[in-house]
């Protein structure tokens, strides 16, 4: 695939998330939190209020450590398609 055609999906799956109202299991939030930063190369630290969210945050980005950017961005789109596709 190419790196234009993997931006295009990314995108759109990014937008698909975001426009879904009904909220996501927090394991699957994890996943898509940790791709979507290493897709985009954004190596800010967690700002939630709360350590223990952070902690699963650092945790789940440490889980995708070794994931390169296209990767990562073909990995977020598979979860978003498996998601919306086996959703009950």
């Amino acid at each position: 695939m190419s790196s234009d055609v993997l931006d295009i999906e990314f995108q759109e799956a990014v937008d698909r998330v975001n426009a879904h109202t009904e909220p996501f299991p927090a394991d699957t939030l994890l996943k898509l939190y940790a791709y979507y930063k290493k897709a985009t190369n954004n190596y800010e630290r967690p700002s939630s209020k709360k350590p223990i969210i952070n902690a699963f945050k650092t945790n789940a980005l440490f889980q995708a450590k070794e994931l390169s950017e296209n990767q990562a961005k073909q990995a977020y789109i598979d979860l978003v398609n498996n998601y919306f596709l086996y959703r009950k």
